[in-house]
């Protein structure tokens, strides 16, 4: 996605503590969509719930922070497992726990970063916030996901068109 993060100094404001941080820049080194590592996953659904939570009234400083540590893990989720459960229900709760290695966590934060799987997860979100970051993810991954294939489906079609013309 091509957000304008770095020229919204609202934003950068709130993450500037912990975009730098090396356990956060080292999200880049996995991939986490088909195009996207889990850095540029992790900004996208930090800026986009930024905005939304603002427009809607909410805590942004929180919705910001939280969307970026939703996922600060660091394994290849397609291929770890767990004992405990489901990537889905295992991963929020280490996210959590490396987050709150960086910085204190507000209960929103921590509840966004737990709850973001909604869905997959049986615990409904508490706060609106975190029914942001949910819905804005599951958004992000799509459109880093699908999104790409689809324009390449359209490339080649369109090829395939225009030879025969």
């Amino acid at each position: 996605m091509n957000l304008d993060w770095k020229n919204d100094l609202e934003y950068v404001s709130y993450i500037e503590d912990l975009i730098h941080r090396e356990e956060v820049q080292k999200l880049a080194e996995f991939k986490q969509h088909r195009n996207a590592t889990r850095l540029s996953h992790s900004i996208s659904v930090s800026y986009l719930s930024y905005r939304l939570a603002k427009r809607f009234n909410g805590d942004a400083r929180a919705t910001a922070r939280a969307g970026l540590l939703h996922d600060l893990f660091y394994y290849d989720w397609r291929e770890t497992k767990f004992d405990e459960g489901t990537h889905a229900y295992v991963h929020p709760r280490i996210a959590v726990k490396n987050a709150e290695k960086l910085t204190e966590l507000s209960d929103l934060e921590r509840d966004i970063i737990i709850k973001h799987m909604w869905l997959a997860t049986i615990a409904p979100p508490k706060y609106k916030e975190s029914y942001i970051v949910t819905f804005v993810d599951k958004y992000c991954a799509v459109h880093e996901g699908i999104v790409p294939s689809l324009r390449s489906m359209k490339h080649r079609v369109k090829q395939m068109f225009s030879y025969s013309a």
